[in-house]
């Protein structure tokens, strides 16, 4: 599964509506509403956790997934060491990644790109890409 900083993964794209996403991975393992209403979509199989935001008329715009054959810059990244993905990431224009401790998982987050790399015990455990907010808007990716 390749992960497309700013534009989604693989064939799915930030601004895609829900049925959109289903005329490709069919019908959610599991669906329902998150605090703010939003539309959380889990696929088992794919091991992904979509979000349509219902601010955003139910549009696509997060993406989670612990899938081990997600490959993100070319580098497969769930089960790396975090050192190495990320010094190969710096070379691909990613340099600065923040980082926050939580329990134990830290999560080293890169604003400009949207992306999240959960760790657990310096290996990646989890990706989180989100569309990117530019003047106060989302730059959608589908349906231009």
């Amino acid at each position: 599964m390749k992960i497309n900083p700013g534009f989604g993964l693989e064939n799915i794209l930030f601004g895609m509506k829900q049925s959109d996403v289903e005329a490709i991975y069919g019908k959610p393992s599991r669906r329902y509403k998150d605090d703010e209403n939003n539309e959380i979509y889990l696929y088992n199989q794919e091991k992904l956790r979509l979000t349509f935001y219902e601010d955003e008329n139910y549009r696509l715009g997060y993406i989670l997934t612990s899938n081990p054959d997600s490959v993100l810059l070319g580098h497969k990244v769930i089960g790396s060491q975090i050192a190495m993905a990320i010094e190969k990431f710096r070379d691909h224009g990613l340099k600065d990644w923040e980082r926050e401790n939580i329990d134990l998982s830290t999560n080293h987050f890169n604003e400009e790109k949207w992306i999240i790399l959960e760790e657990e015990f310096g290996i990646i455990v989890k990706v989180e890409i989100g569309a990117i907010i530019k003047d106060d808007a989302f730059e959608w990716k589908y349906g231009k």
